[in-house]
Protein backbone atom coordinates (compact mmCIF):
# COMPACT_ATOMS: atom_id res chain seq x y z
CA UNK A 1 0.00 0.00 0.00
CA UNK A 2 1.62 3.83 -0.85
CA UNK A 3 2.44 6.06 1.63
CA UNK A 4 0.29 8.74 1.31
CA UNK A 5 1.88 11.07 3.86
CA UNK A 6 5.31 10.00 2.80
CA UNK A 7 3.91 11.14 -0.94
CA UNK A 8 2.68 14.76 0.77
CA UNK A 9 5.98 14.74 3.23
CA UNK A 10 3.67 15.04 6.24
CA UNK A 11 3.70 13.70 9.55
CA UNK A 12 1.27 10.93 10.26
CA UNK A 13 -0.50 13.57 13.34
CA UNK A 14 -0.62 16.03 10.83
CA UNK A 15 -3.73 18.28 10.88
CA UNK A 16 -6.09 18.78 7.51
CA UNK A 17 -4.51 22.16 7.34
CA UNK A 18 -0.93 21.43 7.54
CA UNK A 19 -2.42 18.05 4.89
CA UNK A 20 -4.21 21.09 2.16
CA UNK A 21 -0.85 23.53 2.37
CA UNK A 22 1.41 20.50 1.91
CA UNK A 23 -0.54 19.15 -1.27
CA UNK A 24 -1.42 23.04 -2.85
CA UNK A 25 2.56 23.66 -2.20
CA UNK A 26 3.32 20.11 -4.66
CA UNK A 27 0.71 20.70 -6.64
CA UNK A 28 1.71 24.28 -8.24
CA UNK A 29 5.38 22.32 -8.67
CA UNK A 30 3.82 19.33 -10.44
CA UNK A 31 0.88 20.55 -12.63
CA UNK A 32 0.89 19.06 -16.19
CA UNK A 33 0.17 22.23 -17.43
CA UNK A 34 3.21 24.01 -15.38
CA UNK A 35 5.82 20.90 -15.36
CA UNK A 36 5.73 19.02 -18.87
CA UNK A 37 7.98 16.47 -17.13
CA UNK A 38 6.75 12.69 -17.49
CA UNK A 39 7.53 12.29 -13.95
CA UNK A 40 6.37 15.28 -12.70
CA UNK A 41 2.81 13.81 -13.90
CA UNK A 42 3.50 10.48 -12.05
CA UNK A 43 4.03 12.41 -9.10
CA UNK A 44 1.11 14.36 -9.75
CA UNK A 45 -1.55 11.26 -9.71
CA UNK A 46 0.32 10.15 -6.45
CA UNK A 47 0.06 13.29 -4.47
CA UNK A 48 -3.49 13.72 -5.55
CA UNK A 49 -4.02 10.31 -4.61
CA UNK A 50 -2.72 11.31 -1.46
CA UNK A 51 -4.65 13.84 -0.65
CA UNK A 52 -8.28 12.75 -2.02
CA UNK A 53 -7.50 10.12 0.94
CA UNK A 54 -6.11 12.24 3.77
CA UNK A 55 -8.74 15.14 3.43
CA UNK A 56 -11.51 13.04 4.02
CA UNK A 57 -11.81 12.01 7.45
CA UNK A 58 -13.50 8.89 6.44
CA UNK A 59 -11.29 7.58 3.70
CA UNK A 60 -7.92 8.38 6.24
CA UNK A 61 -9.27 6.91 9.23
CA UNK A 62 -9.95 3.36 7.04
CA UNK A 63 -6.55 3.78 5.42
CA UNK A 64 -4.65 4.42 8.64
CA UNK A 65 -6.39 1.07 9.53
CA UNK A 66 -5.46 -0.56 6.63
CA UNK A 67 -8.07 -1.00 4.69
CA UNK A 68 -9.27 0.12 1.10
CA UNK A 69 -10.15 3.74 1.19
CA UNK A 70 -11.81 3.50 -2.31
CA UNK A 71 -13.60 0.20 -1.47
CA UNK A 72 -16.71 1.94 -1.44
CA UNK A 73 -17.08 2.72 -4.77
CA UNK A 74 -15.53 5.90 -4.64
CA UNK A 75 -13.72 7.61 -7.11
CA UNK A 76 -9.80 6.53 -8.58
CA UNK A 77 -7.76 9.64 -8.15
CA UNK A 78 -5.10 8.00 -10.18
CA UNK A 79 -7.67 8.35 -12.95
CA UNK A 80 -8.68 11.85 -13.11
CA UNK A 81 -8.36 14.60 -10.15
CA UNK A 82 -11.82 16.76 -9.71
CA UNK A 83 -11.08 20.02 -10.79
CA UNK A 84 -12.69 21.68 -8.01
CA UNK A 85 -9.54 20.22 -6.10
CA UNK A 86 -7.26 21.35 -8.13
CA UNK A 87 -8.71 25.14 -8.10
CA UNK A 88 -8.64 24.71 -3.95
CA UNK A 89 -5.08 24.12 -4.71
CA UNK A 90 -4.11 26.88 -6.79
CA UNK A 91 -6.24 29.40 -5.11
CA UNK A 92 -7.42 28.50 -1.94
CA UNK A 93 -10.72 27.22 -2.33
CA UNK A 94 -13.28 27.43 0.86
CA UNK A 95 -15.49 30.21 1.84
CA UNK A 96 -19.61 29.50 1.45
CA UNK A 97 -20.94 28.05 -1.17
CA UNK A 98 -24.31 28.19 -1.75
CA UNK A 99 -27.31 30.79 -1.32
CA UNK A 100 -27.00 32.94 2.38
CA UNK A 101 -29.86 32.31 4.06
CA UNK A 102 -31.97 35.50 4.88
CA UNK A 103 -33.02 33.70 8.37
CA UNK A 104 -30.40 33.56 10.87
CA UNK A 105 -29.82 33.61 14.80
CA UNK A 106 -29.70 37.55 16.54
CA UNK A 107 -26.35 38.60 17.87
CA UNK A 108 -26.11 37.97 21.69
CA UNK A 109 -26.20 41.35 23.79
CA UNK A 110 -24.46 42.12 27.19
CA UNK A 111 -25.64 44.74 29.58
CA UNK A 112 -24.25 45.85 32.48
CA UNK A 113 -25.94 45.59 36.38
CA UNK A 114 -25.63 48.32 39.06
CA UNK A 115 -26.11 45.98 42.26
CA UNK A 116 -25.48 46.97 45.97
CA UNK A 117 -23.89 44.68 48.63
CA UNK A 118 -27.30 44.25 49.88
CA UNK A 119 -28.26 42.72 46.59
CA UNK A 120 -25.99 40.21 46.33
CA UNK A 121 -26.46 39.43 49.79
CA UNK A 122 -29.84 38.52 49.27
CA UNK A 123 -30.83 38.55 45.87
CA UNK A 124 -33.94 40.71 44.30
CA UNK A 125 -35.48 41.15 40.99
CA UNK A 126 -35.03 43.30 39.31
CA UNK A 127 -37.08 45.04 36.52
CA UNK A 128 -35.10 46.10 33.51
CA UNK A 129 -35.71 47.95 30.02
CA UNK A 130 -33.49 47.61 26.70
CA UNK A 131 -33.77 48.32 23.29
CA UNK A 132 -33.46 45.53 21.15
CA UNK A 133 -34.80 43.33 17.96
CA UNK A 134 -37.98 41.66 17.62
CA UNK A 135 -39.64 39.99 14.80
CA UNK A 136 -41.43 42.13 12.92
CA UNK A 137 -44.95 42.63 13.82
CA UNK A 138 -46.44 42.98 9.96
CA UNK A 139 -44.55 40.32 7.84
CA UNK A 140 -43.84 37.95 11.03
CA UNK A 141 -40.24 38.08 9.75
CA UNK A 142 -40.84 37.41 5.97
CA UNK A 143 -39.24 40.88 5.39
CA UNK A 144 -41.73 41.11 2.38
CA UNK A 145 -44.85 42.87 2.37
CA UNK A 146 -48.43 41.70 2.68
CA UNK A 147 -49.55 38.86 0.21
CA UNK A 148 -46.39 39.19 -2.08
CA UNK A 149 -43.02 37.29 -1.99
CA UNK A 150 -39.31 36.70 -2.69
CA UNK A 151 -38.69 36.04 -6.39
CA UNK A 152 -35.65 34.17 -7.56
CA UNK A 153 -32.72 36.21 -8.88
CA UNK A 154 -32.45 35.99 -12.44
CA UNK A 155 -28.69 36.90 -12.09
CA UNK A 156 -27.75 33.87 -10.16
CA UNK A 157 -30.85 31.92 -10.76
CA UNK A 158 -31.13 30.93 -6.56
CA UNK A 159 -27.08 30.00 -6.16
CA UNK A 160 -26.65 33.05 -4.76
CA UNK A 161 -23.01 33.04 -6.51
CA UNK A 162 -22.05 33.68 -10.30
CA UNK A 163 -19.02 31.80 -12.19
CA UNK A 164 -16.42 32.99 -13.90
CA UNK A 165 -13.88 31.56 -16.66
CA UNK A 166 -10.38 32.78 -16.29
CA UNK A 167 -7.60 32.27 -18.39
CA UNK A 168 -3.98 31.60 -16.25
CA UNK A 169 -1.23 29.98 -17.22
CA UNK A 170 -2.56 26.88 -16.13
CA UNK A 171 -5.07 27.15 -18.48
CA UNK A 172 -8.95 28.29 -17.98
CA UNK A 173 -10.01 28.68 -14.44
CA UNK A 174 -13.71 28.51 -13.10
CA UNK A 175 -13.77 30.58 -10.27
CA UNK A 176 -17.05 31.70 -7.89
CA UNK A 177 -18.03 34.98 -6.63
CA UNK A 178 -21.34 36.20 -4.24
CA UNK A 179 -23.90 37.20 -6.79
CA UNK A 180 -23.74 41.24 -6.94
CA UNK A 181 -27.03 41.40 -7.87
CA UNK A 182 -29.07 39.38 -4.72
CA UNK A 183 -25.63 39.99 -2.66
CA UNK A 184 -25.60 36.33 -2.30
CA UNK A 185 -28.91 35.29 -1.32
CA UNK A 186 -30.11 33.75 -3.93
CA UNK A 187 -33.39 35.64 -4.12
CA UNK A 188 -34.94 39.20 -4.17
CA UNK A 189 -37.24 41.20 -2.24
CA UNK A 190 -38.91 42.78 -4.73
CA UNK A 191 -41.80 44.70 -2.64
CA UNK A 192 -40.12 44.78 0.83
CA UNK A 193 -42.05 44.84 4.36
CA UNK A 194 -42.55 48.78 4.77
CA UNK A 195 -42.28 48.28 8.37
CA UNK A 196 -38.64 46.74 8.84
CA UNK A 197 -37.46 47.34 5.50
CA UNK A 198 -36.82 44.06 4.28
CA UNK A 199 -35.12 42.74 7.37
CA UNK A 200 -37.96 40.94 9.04
CA UNK A 201 -37.25 42.83 12.67
CA UNK A 202 -37.72 46.04 14.31
CA UNK A 203 -35.94 47.47 17.06
CA UNK A 204 -37.65 48.62 20.20
CA UNK A 205 -37.99 48.96 24.24
CA UNK A 206 -38.73 45.62 25.99
CA UNK A 207 -39.44 45.31 29.95
CA UNK A 208 -37.36 42.24 31.39
CA UNK A 209 -37.11 40.83 34.65
CA UNK A 210 -34.11 39.22 36.37
CA UNK A 211 -33.25 37.50 38.87
CA UNK A 212 -29.84 38.20 41.01
CA UNK A 213 -28.64 35.33 42.73
CA UNK A 214 -27.56 35.52 46.17
CA UNK A 215 -23.61 35.18 46.23
CA UNK A 216 -22.96 37.26 43.25
CA UNK A 217 -19.93 39.02 42.65
CA UNK A 218 -18.76 41.93 40.94
CA UNK A 219 -17.91 41.26 37.35
CA UNK A 220 -19.64 37.69 37.09
CA UNK A 221 -21.64 36.93 34.34
CA UNK A 222 -25.30 35.62 34.22
CA UNK A 223 -26.71 33.97 30.59
CA UNK A 224 -30.22 34.04 29.56
CA UNK A 225 -30.83 31.79 26.22
CA UNK A 226 -32.65 32.93 24.05
CA UNK A 227 -33.15 36.26 25.10
CA UNK A 228 -31.00 38.53 22.92
CA UNK A 229 -31.97 39.98 19.58
CA UNK A 230 -34.19 38.17 17.54
CA UNK A 231 -32.18 37.64 13.09
CA UNK A 232 -32.48 38.59 10.85
CA UNK A 233 -35.60 37.42 8.82
CA UNK A 234 -37.38 36.91 11.90
CA UNK A 235 -34.50 33.84 13.38
CA UNK A 236 -33.79 32.72 16.58
CA UNK A 237 -33.06 34.82 19.48
CA UNK A 238 -29.39 35.02 20.49
CA UNK A 239 -28.42 35.21 24.15
CA UNK A 240 -28.40 37.85 26.82
CA UNK A 241 -25.70 38.05 29.21
CA UNK A 242 -26.41 40.22 32.68
CA UNK A 243 -22.74 41.31 33.91
CA UNK A 244 -22.98 42.86 37.73
CA UNK A 245 -21.19 45.41 39.13
CA UNK A 246 -21.56 45.62 42.39
CA UNK A 247 -21.24 49.36 44.37
CA UNK A 248 -18.78 50.25 47.08
CA UNK A 249 -19.87 49.86 50.45
CA UNK A 250 -19.69 52.41 53.30
CA UNK A 251 -19.02 49.89 55.78
CA UNK A 252 -17.95 46.58 54.72
CA UNK A 253 -15.75 45.13 52.60
CA UNK A 254 -16.02 41.90 50.01
CA UNK A 255 -13.44 39.48 50.37
CA UNK A 256 -15.18 36.68 48.56
CA UNK A 257 -17.92 35.17 50.87
CA UNK A 258 -16.05 37.16 53.56
CA UNK A 259 -17.16 40.33 54.77
CA UNK A 260 -14.57 42.28 56.89
CA UNK A 261 -15.46 45.67 58.69
CA UNK A 262 -13.43 47.99 61.96
CA UNK A 263 -14.84 48.94 64.92
CA UNK A 264 -13.17 51.72 66.97
CA UNK A 265 -12.87 50.99 70.22
CA UNK A 266 -11.70 53.40 73.10
CA UNK A 267 -8.89 52.13 74.86
CA UNK A 268 -11.32 52.17 78.27
CA UNK A 269 -13.55 49.65 76.67
CA UNK A 270 -10.19 47.30 75.51
CA UNK A 271 -8.88 47.58 79.00
CA UNK A 272 -11.69 46.56 80.80
CA UNK A 273 -13.82 45.01 78.16
CA UNK A 274 -17.17 45.76 77.03
CA UNK A 275 -20.37 44.11 74.93
CA UNK A 276 -21.46 46.12 71.72
CA UNK A 277 -23.88 46.28 70.02
CA UNK A 278 -23.14 46.30 65.83
CA UNK A 279 -25.18 47.05 62.35
CA UNK A 280 -24.72 43.79 60.25
CA UNK A 281 -26.52 42.76 56.54
CA UNK A 282 -29.30 40.99 58.90
CA UNK A 283 -29.26 43.86 61.68
CA UNK A 284 -28.22 44.20 64.80
CA UNK A 285 -25.67 41.43 66.71
CA UNK A 286 -23.51 41.84 69.77
CA UNK A 287 -20.29 41.60 70.21
CA UNK A 288 -18.19 40.49 73.01
CA UNK A 289 -14.30 42.48 73.58
CA UNK A 290 -12.33 40.81 76.00
CA UNK A 291 -10.38 42.73 78.99
CA UNK A 292 -7.36 43.57 77.61
CA UNK A 293 -7.79 43.92 74.09
CA UNK A 294 -5.20 45.19 71.71
CA UNK A 295 -5.88 46.99 68.70
CA UNK A 296 -5.64 45.00 65.41
CA UNK A 297 -7.40 41.94 67.17
CA UNK A 298 -10.40 40.78 65.12
CA UNK A 299 -13.65 38.42 66.00
CA UNK A 300 -15.11 36.72 63.59
CA UNK A 301 -18.70 36.15 63.52
CA UNK A 302 -19.79 33.33 61.74
CA UNK A 303 -22.52 33.05 59.22
CA UNK A 304 -22.80 36.92 58.83
CA UNK A 305 -20.91 37.05 55.65
CA UNK A 306 -21.69 36.57 52.31
CA UNK A 307 -24.04 33.68 51.03
CA UNK A 308 -21.39 31.13 48.41
CA UNK A 309 -23.16 31.02 45.05
CA UNK A 310 -25.05 27.84 44.21
CA UNK A 311 -24.37 26.63 47.33
CA UNK A 312 -25.37 26.34 50.93
CA UNK A 313 -23.97 28.29 54.12
CA UNK A 314 -22.30 31.51 54.35
CA UNK A 315 -19.20 33.18 54.99
CA UNK A 316 -18.08 35.36 58.12
CA UNK A 317 -18.27 38.72 59.05
CA UNK A 318 -14.70 39.79 60.02
CA UNK A 319 -14.68 42.82 62.56
CA UNK A 320 -11.59 44.60 63.22
CA UNK A 321 -10.68 46.05 66.27
CA UNK A 322 -9.03 49.51 66.30
CA UNK A 323 -8.32 51.18 70.13
CA UNK A 324 -8.30 54.81 70.10
CA UNK A 325 -6.27 56.79 72.07
CA UNK A 326 -7.45 60.39 73.14
CA UNK A 327 -6.60 63.25 71.88
CA UNK A 328 -8.05 65.72 73.87
CA UNK A 329 -8.34 64.68 77.66
CA UNK A 330 -9.04 67.33 80.79
CA UNK A 331 -6.83 68.02 83.47
CA UNK A 332 -8.78 65.67 85.67
CA UNK A 333 -8.29 62.62 83.19
CA UNK A 334 -5.12 63.21 82.37
CA UNK A 335 -4.09 63.20 86.65
CA UNK A 336 -6.76 59.67 86.78
CA UNK A 337 -4.20 58.58 83.87
CA UNK A 338 -1.08 59.37 85.67
CA UNK A 339 -2.51 57.60 89.11
CA UNK A 340 -2.95 54.50 86.46
CA UNK A 341 0.56 54.79 85.14
CA UNK A 342 2.10 54.71 88.56
CA UNK A 343 -0.15 52.17 90.01
CA UNK A 344 0.91 49.91 86.91
CA UNK A 345 4.71 51.07 87.04
CA UNK A 346 4.78 52.49 83.65
CA UNK A 347 5.64 56.38 84.73
CA UNK A 348 8.76 55.83 82.67
CA UNK A 349 7.67 53.08 79.27
CA UNK A 350 10.02 50.72 78.08
CA UNK A 351 12.02 52.08 75.33
CA UNK A 352 13.17 48.49 74.15
CA UNK A 353 12.80 48.20 70.12
CA UNK A 354 10.45 45.25 69.00
CA UNK A 355 10.30 43.34 65.37
CA UNK A 356 7.19 44.49 63.89
CA UNK A 357 7.02 41.97 61.61
CA UNK A 358 4.20 39.65 62.05
CA UNK A 359 3.09 41.82 65.15
CA UNK A 360 -0.06 44.18 65.10
CA UNK A 361 0.70 46.43 62.34
CA UNK A 362 1.44 43.17 59.80
CA UNK A 363 -1.68 41.61 60.76
CA UNK A 364 -3.76 44.69 59.64
CA UNK A 365 -1.69 45.22 56.40
CA UNK A 366 -2.45 41.37 55.63
CA UNK A 367 -6.34 41.18 56.33
CA UNK A 368 -6.73 44.79 54.13
CA UNK A 369 -4.38 43.83 51.18
CA UNK A 370 -4.93 39.91 50.40
CA UNK A 371 -6.85 39.16 48.00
Amino acid sequence: MADHYKALGVSRDATAEEIKRAYRKLARELHPDVNPDPAAEERFKEISTAYEVLSDAEKRQMYDLGGDPFSGGGFNAAAGFGFGDIVDAFFGGGGHRGPIPRRRRGQDALIRVNISLEDAAFGQTRDLSIDTAIECGVCKGAGTATNTSLTECSMCHGRGEVQQVQRSFIGQVMTAHRCPQCNGFGNLLPNPCLECVGDGRVRTRVNISINIPPGIEDGQRMQMSGSGEVGPGGGPKGDLYIEFVQKPHPIFQRRGDQLHATLPLPMTAAALGATLEIETLDGPVSVNVKPGTQSGTSVTLAGYGMPRLGKHGRGDLIVHLAVQTPTEISEEQAELLRQLAALRNEEKPDATLHETAGGIFGKIKDVFTSK
